[in-house]
């Protein structure tokens, strides 16, 4: 590895990258464009499957536990089922009202090409997204998922890469698409991920984790800079807002502070308005801490704190990306 990297110059080795990403996003809109009345088929299988077994061996068992997890997390319930340990007692775990998933990237999986008759012994219909739509797993399952690729990213054709993003890649247009099948909402969602960041992100609206009352920093458009300040180190939020009549009209952060202090020697004579942000990015209370989040860091410039504000214009509160990271302690 070393003396590779000593062949390859900065330029060089962001070339290559550049070449297997490309040829793994080729993969993926192959796989796209191979789609056909297969997968509906495939869909309909998988919308009345009380359980969902998914099976692969090396590279595409690891893809297939992924695609489990993610049936699993959006209203169908899956396994991953080792191929091996399938045909040593875990195949019991299946009945006719199942459905099995098998991938392969040859299509010719000695341990699927085993395990695949004896699923079929037990009625249960078996979806593939193979790698080889004319090998022989595609002969004996019921419904076949192209995931062939031109090549792999590898320089050899030979380490599973596009093939396997194509498998995964297809493994969640499955998943997602029998998600609103099956109108699996956003409450449903939260409901299976209760916990971490994400559940809260999910299940916590603003108005539970925001600063509110007495706590929100407050000034007036004429009130003066150095009034602001004081406010802004009183309540200890990293802003003021400014307010008229109730409703927001301005915002200054802690970073407007600095950068004023820096323009002026003096500032006795600047008044909030002078400096304030007009008409600031807001949050609903009732949004969830998800879209709070991703309001604050989805810019070009991420910002810390939101003021929250209702319909009609009324500042309620102020959120910072703190309050949201904290609300999973």
């Amino acid at each position: 590895m070393t003396s590779g990297m000593q062949t390859m110059n900065a330029n060089e080795l962001l070339s290559e990258a550049r070449r297997i990403l490309t040829i793994e996003a080729d993969a993926i809109r192959r796989t796209a464009n191979q789609l056909s009345d297969s997968f509906v088929r495939a869909i309909e299988l998988l919308r009345t499957a009380r359980l969902v077994a998914v099976s692969g061996i090396g590279k595409s068992g690891i893809i297939a536990q992924k695609i489990a997890a993610t049936l699993s997390s959006v209203g169908t319930p899956a396994i991953f089922l080792h191929p091996v340990e399938a045909l040593h007692g875990d195949i019991g775990v299946l009945c006719p009202q199942d459905v099995a998933v098998v991938l392969s990237r040859s299509g010719t999986t000695q341990e699927l090409v085993q395990l695949v008759p004896f699923l079929k012994q037990r009625g249960i219909p078996v979806i593939g997204i193979l790698g080889s739509p004319n090998g022989y797993l595609a002969g004996v399952v019921d419904v076949v998922l192209d995931a062939s690729v031109e090549r792999e990213a590898c320089p050899w054709d030979a380490v599973p890469s596009a093939s396997t993003t194509a498998a995964l890649a297809l493994g969640d247009a499955l998943a997602l698409v029998l998600m609103q099948v099956k109108e699996f909402t956003i409450g449903d969602y939260a409901r299976s991920h209760p916990m971490g960041q994400l559940g809260k992100n999910l299940s916590l609206t603003v108005a539970d984790v925001m600063a509110r009352g007495d706590r929100i920093p407050i000034v007036s458009p004429d009130a003066s800079f150095r009034e602001a300040i004081i406010e802004i180190s009183r309540k200890g939020l990293g802003c003021v807002c400014v307010i008229t009549e109730g409703r927001l009209v301005g915002i200054i952060t802690d970073g407007d502070v600095r950068r004023t202090l820096e323009r002026y020697e003096d500032i006795r004579p600047i008044r909030v308005a002078d400096v304030m942000t007009p008409n600031p990015i807001t949050i609903a209370p009732d949004a969830l801490l998800g879209e709070a989040l991703a309001t604050m860091e989805r810019r070009k410039r991420q910002i810390g704190v939101l003021p929250v504000v209702t319909a009609d214009g009324q500042c309620v509160g102020v959120v910072r990306i703190h309050d949201i990271v904290r609300s999973t302690i």
